[in-house]
Protein backbone atom coordinates (compact mmCIF):
# COMPACT_ATOMS: atom_id res chain seq x y z
CA UNK A 1 0.00 0.00 0.00
CA UNK A 2 1.01 3.81 -0.44
CA UNK A 3 1.89 5.80 2.64
CA UNK A 4 3.02 9.36 2.22
CA UNK A 5 5.76 10.29 4.46
CA UNK A 6 8.36 12.74 2.98
CA UNK A 7 9.11 13.90 -0.52
CA UNK A 8 12.81 11.32 0.50
CA UNK A 9 11.51 9.78 2.98
CA UNK A 10 9.11 6.54 1.62
CA UNK A 11 7.32 3.54 3.35
CA UNK A 12 7.67 0.06 2.24
CA UNK A 13 6.36 -1.91 5.23
CA UNK A 14 4.10 -4.71 4.97
CA UNK A 15 0.09 -5.26 6.19
CA UNK A 16 0.25 -9.06 7.54
CA UNK A 17 -3.58 -9.76 7.18
CA UNK A 18 -3.67 -13.01 7.88
CA UNK A 19 -1.91 -13.48 11.75
CA UNK A 20 -4.14 -14.21 14.20
CA UNK A 21 -1.98 -13.56 17.68
CA UNK A 22 0.76 -11.22 17.88
CA UNK A 23 3.96 -12.68 19.95
CA UNK A 24 1.23 -15.94 20.09
CA UNK A 25 -0.49 -14.11 22.59
CA UNK A 26 -1.99 -11.00 21.57
CA UNK A 27 -5.34 -11.46 19.58
CA UNK A 28 -4.64 -9.07 16.57
CA UNK A 29 -8.55 -9.59 14.33
CA UNK A 30 -7.26 -6.90 12.08
CA UNK A 31 -3.51 -8.02 11.37
CA UNK A 32 -0.36 -6.36 12.27
CA UNK A 33 2.16 -3.96 10.16
CA UNK A 34 5.79 -4.52 10.27
CA UNK A 35 6.74 -0.74 9.28
CA UNK A 36 9.64 -0.02 7.25
CA UNK A 37 11.21 3.18 6.03
CA UNK A 38 13.59 4.15 2.78
CA UNK A 39 15.27 7.35 3.32
CA UNK A 40 16.31 8.50 -0.13
CA UNK A 41 19.42 10.62 -0.40
CA UNK A 42 23.14 10.36 -1.40
CA UNK A 43 23.54 7.53 0.68
CA UNK A 44 20.36 5.13 0.98
CA UNK A 45 19.32 3.68 4.15
CA UNK A 46 16.91 1.35 5.08
CA UNK A 47 15.10 1.99 8.34
CA UNK A 48 13.86 -1.02 9.90
CA UNK A 49 13.19 -4.86 8.53
CA UNK A 50 10.35 -7.48 8.88
CA UNK A 51 8.98 -10.21 10.13
CA UNK A 52 9.99 -13.39 8.08
CA UNK A 53 6.23 -13.93 7.47
CA UNK A 54 6.66 -11.05 4.91
CA UNK A 55 9.93 -11.62 3.37
CA UNK A 56 9.10 -11.93 -0.34
CA UNK A 57 6.68 -8.84 -0.04
CA UNK A 58 9.08 -6.97 1.90
CA UNK A 59 12.01 -7.20 -0.20
CA UNK A 60 9.73 -6.53 -3.85
CA UNK A 61 8.84 -3.02 -2.28
CA UNK A 62 12.49 -2.48 -1.07
CA UNK A 63 13.15 -3.12 -5.06
CA UNK A 64 10.04 -1.27 -6.16
CA UNK A 65 11.48 2.19 -4.41
CA UNK A 66 14.89 1.69 -5.17
CA UNK A 67 14.61 1.12 -9.10
CA UNK A 68 18.26 0.33 -10.13
CA UNK A 69 19.90 1.75 -6.74
CA UNK A 70 21.05 -0.52 -3.66
CA UNK A 71 20.80 0.28 -0.01
CA UNK A 72 23.91 1.47 1.26
CA UNK A 73 22.39 0.91 4.90
CA UNK A 74 19.49 -1.11 7.06
CA UNK A 75 19.58 1.01 10.26
CA UNK A 76 18.03 -1.80 12.86
CA UNK A 77 16.66 -0.42 16.25
CA UNK A 78 15.14 -3.16 17.38
CA UNK A 79 15.73 -7.34 17.52
CA UNK A 80 12.83 -8.31 18.09
CA UNK A 81 12.09 -11.09 15.28
CA UNK A 82 9.41 -9.09 13.87
CA UNK A 83 12.15 -6.56 12.86
CA UNK A 84 14.74 -8.80 12.18
CA UNK A 85 13.39 -12.41 10.86
CA UNK A 86 14.10 -11.26 7.16
CA UNK A 87 17.21 -9.64 7.94
CA UNK A 88 19.69 -12.43 6.52
CA UNK A 89 17.35 -12.46 3.26
CA UNK A 90 18.53 -8.91 3.21
CA UNK A 91 21.89 -8.89 3.29
CA UNK A 92 21.31 -11.94 0.96
CA UNK A 93 20.40 -9.50 -1.54
CA UNK A 94 22.39 -6.79 -0.64
CA UNK A 95 25.40 -8.32 0.30
CA UNK A 96 27.81 -4.64 0.03
CA UNK A 97 24.73 -2.80 2.43
CA UNK A 98 25.83 -2.00 5.95
CA UNK A 99 24.01 -3.02 8.97
CA UNK A 100 23.82 -0.35 11.97
CA UNK A 101 22.64 -0.68 14.94
CA UNK A 102 23.61 0.21 18.51
CA UNK A 103 26.26 -1.22 20.77
CA UNK A 104 23.81 -3.28 22.75
CA UNK A 105 22.12 -4.66 19.59
CA UNK A 106 25.52 -5.29 18.27
CA UNK A 107 27.04 -7.55 21.26
CA UNK A 108 22.66 -9.20 21.09
CA UNK A 109 22.79 -9.78 16.88
CA UNK A 110 24.24 -12.98 16.18
CA UNK A 111 21.31 -14.38 18.65
CA UNK A 112 19.05 -13.48 15.70
CA UNK A 113 20.53 -13.75 12.22
CA UNK A 114 23.70 -14.75 11.01
CA UNK A 115 25.46 -12.86 8.30
CA UNK A 116 28.50 -11.42 6.43
CA UNK A 117 27.55 -7.82 6.05
CA UNK A 118 30.07 -5.27 7.86
CA UNK A 119 28.22 -4.10 11.18
CA UNK A 120 28.04 -0.21 12.11
CA UNK A 121 27.91 0.00 15.71
CA UNK A 122 26.58 3.11 17.28
CA UNK A 123 26.45 4.71 20.58
CA UNK A 124 23.96 7.01 22.36
CA UNK A 125 24.20 11.13 20.84
CA UNK A 126 26.26 9.73 17.72
CA UNK A 127 25.19 10.54 14.37
CA UNK A 128 25.32 9.07 10.80
CA UNK A 129 25.24 11.18 8.12
CA UNK A 130 23.56 10.10 4.49
CA UNK A 131 24.05 13.76 2.89
CA UNK A 132 21.10 15.69 3.12
CA UNK A 133 19.82 13.92 5.89
CA UNK A 134 21.34 13.27 9.51
CA UNK A 135 20.36 9.97 11.77
CA UNK A 136 20.91 11.43 15.41
CA UNK A 137 20.99 8.62 17.64
CA UNK A 138 19.31 8.14 21.11
CA UNK A 139 19.38 5.14 22.74
CA UNK A 140 15.96 4.00 24.58
CA UNK A 141 16.71 0.82 27.09
CA UNK A 142 13.60 -1.02 27.98
CA UNK A 143 11.17 0.59 25.62
CA UNK A 144 10.78 -2.12 25.91
CA UNK A 145 13.40 -4.52 25.09
CA UNK A 146 17.60 -3.05 26.26
CA UNK A 147 19.10 -2.54 22.77
CA UNK A 148 16.69 -0.49 21.33
CA UNK A 149 17.83 2.80 19.42
CA UNK A 150 15.34 5.64 18.43
CA UNK A 151 16.42 8.03 15.40
CA UNK A 152 15.92 11.27 14.93
CA UNK A 153 15.76 12.46 11.71
CA UNK A 154 17.13 16.35 12.02
CA UNK A 155 16.24 17.67 8.12
CA UNK A 156 12.66 16.80 8.09
CA UNK A 157 12.11 16.56 11.74
CA UNK A 158 11.37 12.86 11.61
CA UNK A 159 11.24 10.66 15.16
CA UNK A 160 11.44 7.24 13.78
CA UNK A 161 10.57 5.77 17.39
CA UNK A 162 10.52 1.93 16.77
CA UNK A 163 8.01 0.02 19.26
CA UNK A 164 6.74 3.42 20.88
CA UNK A 165 3.72 5.05 19.41
CA UNK A 166 3.24 1.64 18.06
CA UNK A 167 -1.11 -0.21 17.73
CA UNK A 168 -2.26 -3.54 16.67
CA UNK A 169 -3.63 -3.25 13.02
CA UNK A 170 -2.80 -3.28 9.47
CA UNK A 171 -1.67 0.63 8.08
CA UNK A 172 -5.19 -0.49 6.11
CA UNK A 173 -7.37 -0.84 9.21
CA UNK A 174 -10.18 2.02 9.52
CA UNK A 175 -9.94 1.95 13.37
CA UNK A 176 -9.71 4.85 16.13
CA UNK A 177 -5.78 5.00 17.17
CA UNK A 178 -6.20 5.22 21.12
CA UNK A 179 -7.88 1.97 21.56
CA UNK A 180 -5.74 -0.92 19.91
CA UNK A 181 -2.81 1.87 20.83
CA UNK A 182 -3.50 1.56 24.20
CA UNK A 183 -4.01 -2.22 24.41
CA UNK A 184 -0.39 -2.49 22.49
CA UNK A 185 1.11 -0.33 24.93
CA UNK A 186 -0.31 -1.78 28.75
CA UNK A 187 0.51 -5.49 27.35
CA UNK A 188 3.96 -4.62 25.36
CA UNK A 189 5.61 -1.88 26.77
CA UNK A 190 4.09 -0.72 30.14
CA UNK A 191 5.94 -2.46 32.30
CA UNK A 192 8.61 0.16 32.02
CA UNK A 193 6.79 3.37 32.87
CA UNK A 194 9.91 4.97 34.44
CA UNK A 195 11.67 4.35 31.17
CA UNK A 196 9.06 5.78 28.45
CA UNK A 197 8.91 8.98 30.95
CA UNK A 198 13.17 9.07 30.48
CA UNK A 199 12.42 9.15 27.01
CA UNK A 200 9.73 12.10 26.86
CA UNK A 201 11.74 14.13 28.40
CA UNK A 202 14.85 13.40 26.55
CA UNK A 203 13.10 14.31 23.32
CA UNK A 204 11.02 17.26 25.25
CA UNK A 205 12.85 19.74 23.23
CA UNK A 206 13.25 18.48 20.35
CA UNK A 207 10.98 19.71 17.28
CA UNK A 208 9.07 16.77 16.24
CA UNK A 209 6.86 16.94 12.89
CA UNK A 210 6.28 13.18 12.17
CA UNK A 211 6.51 9.92 14.06
CA UNK A 212 7.35 6.77 12.25
CA UNK A 213 7.01 3.72 14.40
CA UNK A 214 7.92 -0.14 14.10
CA UNK A 215 4.09 -0.97 13.66
CA UNK A 216 0.70 1.48 13.32
CA UNK A 217 0.37 4.36 11.28
CA UNK A 218 2.93 7.23 10.94
CA UNK A 219 1.80 9.98 13.35
CA UNK A 220 1.92 13.16 11.54
CA UNK A 221 -0.70 15.63 12.75
CA UNK A 222 -2.13 16.75 16.47
CA UNK A 223 1.18 15.13 17.80
CA UNK A 224 0.60 16.26 20.99
CA UNK A 225 -2.91 13.98 21.51
CA UNK A 226 -0.39 11.24 20.96
CA UNK A 227 2.28 12.52 23.13
CA UNK A 228 0.00 13.56 25.96
CA UNK A 229 -1.79 9.96 26.42
CA UNK A 230 2.01 8.35 26.58
CA UNK A 231 2.87 10.95 28.97
CA UNK A 232 -0.48 9.80 30.85
CA UNK A 233 -0.36 5.88 30.66
CA UNK A 234 3.86 6.05 31.67
CA UNK A 235 2.74 7.78 35.00
CA UNK A 236 0.15 4.95 35.36
CA UNK A 237 -2.46 7.81 36.01
CA UNK A 238 -6.18 6.79 34.87
CA UNK A 239 -6.92 7.88 31.40
CA UNK A 240 -11.01 8.04 31.57
CA UNK A 241 -13.48 8.46 34.49
CA UNK A 242 -14.95 5.21 35.28
CA UNK A 243 -15.06 2.00 37.03
CA UNK A 244 -14.05 -1.38 35.31
CA UNK A 245 -16.02 -4.33 36.91
CA UNK A 246 -13.83 -7.50 35.98
CA UNK A 247 -15.82 -11.05 36.80
CA UNK A 248 -14.66 -14.87 36.75
CA UNK A 249 -17.81 -17.09 37.28
CA UNK A 250 -18.26 -20.63 37.08
CA UNK A 251 -21.76 -21.47 37.16
CA UNK A 252 -23.00 -17.59 36.46
CA UNK A 253 -24.22 -16.86 40.23
CA UNK A 254 -21.07 -14.46 40.47
CA UNK A 255 -21.57 -13.16 37.37
CA UNK A 256 -25.51 -12.60 37.88
CA UNK A 257 -24.07 -10.54 41.44
CA UNK A 258 -21.50 -8.86 38.71
CA UNK A 259 -24.73 -7.53 36.79
CA UNK A 260 -26.56 -6.39 39.37
CA UNK A 261 -23.31 -4.50 41.27
CA UNK A 262 -23.48 -3.10 37.22
CA UNK A 263 -27.08 -1.73 37.23
CA UNK A 264 -26.89 0.00 40.73
CA UNK A 265 -23.49 2.15 39.76
CA UNK A 266 -25.33 2.41 36.55
CA UNK A 267 -28.06 3.42 38.29
CA UNK A 268 -25.61 6.28 40.06
CA UNK A 269 -24.80 8.26 37.29
CA UNK A 270 -20.95 6.51 37.08
CA UNK A 271 -19.30 8.15 34.02
CA UNK A 272 -18.46 4.84 32.52
CA UNK A 273 -18.94 0.85 33.44
CA UNK A 274 -16.54 -1.34 31.48
CA UNK A 275 -17.54 -4.67 32.10
CA UNK A 276 -15.86 -7.85 31.61
CA UNK A 277 -16.51 -11.88 32.25
CA UNK A 278 -12.95 -12.17 32.06
CA UNK A 279 -13.21 -15.82 30.67
CA UNK A 280 -15.13 -14.55 27.71
CA UNK A 281 -12.74 -11.79 26.95
CA UNK A 282 -8.91 -11.20 25.84
CA UNK A 283 -7.10 -10.99 28.70
CA UNK A 284 -4.66 -7.79 26.66
CA UNK A 285 -8.14 -6.25 26.77
CA UNK A 286 -8.78 -6.97 30.60
CA UNK A 287 -6.18 -5.20 31.53
CA UNK A 288 -5.84 -2.28 28.96
CA UNK A 289 -9.43 -1.72 30.68
CA UNK A 290 -7.81 -2.00 33.85
CA UNK A 291 -5.27 0.63 33.44
CA UNK A 292 -7.97 2.99 31.50
CA UNK A 293 -9.82 3.40 34.51
CA UNK A 294 -9.37 4.60 37.97
CA UNK A 295 -11.22 2.03 39.63
CA UNK A 296 -11.47 -1.52 39.45
CA UNK A 297 -14.16 -3.95 41.22
CA UNK A 298 -12.69 -7.65 40.93
CA UNK A 299 -15.63 -10.58 41.41
CA UNK A 300 -14.48 -14.06 41.29
CA UNK A 301 -14.94 -17.48 42.55
CA UNK A 302 -12.86 -19.66 44.93
CA UNK A 303 -11.59 -22.57 43.37
CA UNK A 304 -9.08 -25.17 44.66
CA UNK A 305 -9.30 -23.19 48.12
CA UNK A 306 -7.47 -20.58 45.99
CA UNK A 307 -8.80 -18.24 43.14
CA UNK A 308 -10.43 -19.13 40.04
CA UNK A 309 -7.69 -19.15 37.51
CA UNK A 310 -9.04 -16.75 34.79
CA UNK A 311 -8.98 -13.94 37.79
CA UNK A 312 -5.55 -15.17 38.91
CA UNK A 313 -3.91 -15.44 35.43
CA UNK A 314 -5.31 -11.55 34.98
CA UNK A 315 -4.00 -10.65 38.60
CA UNK A 316 -0.85 -12.39 37.07
CA UNK A 317 -1.04 -10.16 34.20
CA UNK A 318 -1.44 -6.90 35.82
CA UNK A 319 1.26 -7.69 38.37
CA UNK A 320 3.64 -8.15 35.39
CA UNK A 321 2.18 -4.51 34.00
CA UNK A 322 2.77 -3.36 37.21
CA UNK A 323 -0.31 -2.56 38.14
CA UNK A 324 -0.92 0.55 40.19
CA UNK A 325 -2.17 3.89 41.72
CA UNK A 326 -6.16 2.49 41.28
CA UNK A 327 -8.79 2.00 43.87
CA UNK A 328 -10.28 -1.23 44.43
CA UNK A 329 -13.06 -3.72 45.79
CA UNK A 330 -13.38 -7.06 46.16
CA UNK A 331 -16.51 -9.47 45.91
CA UNK A 332 -16.22 -13.05 46.54
CA UNK A 333 -18.01 -16.03 46.00
CA UNK A 334 -17.11 -19.84 47.55
CA UNK A 335 -19.93 -22.43 48.48
CA UNK A 336 -18.11 -24.21 51.53
CA UNK A 337 -14.86 -22.16 52.12
CA UNK A 338 -14.60 -18.73 50.12
CA UNK A 339 -11.12 -18.13 49.33
CA UNK A 340 -11.25 -16.21 46.53
CA UNK A 341 -10.87 -13.07 48.22
CA UNK A 342 -7.70 -13.66 50.06
CA UNK A 343 -5.81 -14.70 47.24
CA UNK A 344 -7.01 -11.62 45.26
CA UNK A 345 -5.82 -9.81 48.28
CA UNK A 346 -2.28 -10.87 48.02
CA UNK A 347 -1.96 -10.28 44.76
CA UNK A 348 -2.98 -6.83 44.92
CA UNK A 349 -1.25 -5.81 48.57
CA UNK A 350 2.37 -6.01 46.32
CA UNK A 351 1.30 -3.63 43.99
CA UNK A 352 2.27 -0.20 44.27
CA UNK A 353 -0.78 2.33 45.73
CA UNK A 354 -3.32 0.13 45.53
CA UNK A 355 -6.63 1.19 47.70
CA UNK A 356 -9.44 -0.55 48.99
CA UNK A 357 -13.15 0.53 48.64
CA UNK A 358 -14.91 -0.88 51.65
CA UNK A 359 -14.76 -4.58 52.93
CA UNK A 360 -14.85 -7.40 51.13
CA UNK A 361 -18.41 -9.07 50.24
CA UNK A 362 -18.50 -12.68 50.09
CA UNK A 363 -21.74 -14.54 48.34
CA UNK A 364 -22.28 -18.28 49.10
CA UNK A 365 -23.06 -19.65 46.34
CA UNK A 366 -26.42 -17.76 44.83
CA UNK A 367 -27.24 -14.27 45.09
CA UNK A 368 -29.09 -13.39 48.28
CA UNK A 369 -31.18 -10.24 49.66
CA UNK A 370 -28.56 -9.66 52.01
CA UNK A 371 -25.89 -9.41 49.13
CA UNK A 372 -27.94 -7.51 47.28
CA UNK A 373 -27.76 -4.49 50.02
CA UNK A 374 -24.34 -5.39 50.27
CA UNK A 375 -23.87 -4.35 46.46
CA UNK A 376 -25.93 -1.66 46.58
CA UNK A 377 -24.09 0.46 49.70
CA UNK A 378 -20.63 -0.89 47.76
CA UNK A 379 -21.79 0.41 44.45
CA UNK A 380 -22.07 3.95 46.34
CA UNK A 381 -18.62 3.83 48.00
CA UNK A 382 -17.15 3.15 44.48
CA UNK A 383 -19.15 5.78 42.72
CA UNK A 384 -18.53 8.14 45.33
CA UNK A 385 -14.46 6.92 45.36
Amino acid sequence: MEVTITNTIKYIGTNDKDLDLFESQYIVPNGMAYNSYLIMDEKVAVMAAADKRMIEEWLANIAAALGDKAPDYLVLQHLEPDHTGSVAAFCAKYPAAKLVMGDRAAAMFGQFATVDNEIVVVKNGEELNLGAHTLQFTAAPMVHWPEVMMCYETSEKVLFAADAFGKFGTLDTDEDWACEARRYYFNIVGKYGAQVQALLKKFADTPIKIICPLHGPILSENLDYYLDLYNTWSQYKPESEGTFVAVASIHGHTLEAAEYFAEQLKALGEPKVAFSEIPREDSAECVEDAFRYPKTVFFACSYDAGLFPPMEELLMHLRDKTYRNRKVALVQNGSWAPSAGRVMKEYLDKMQGIEYIGDLITIKTSLTEENKAQLKALAELVHNA
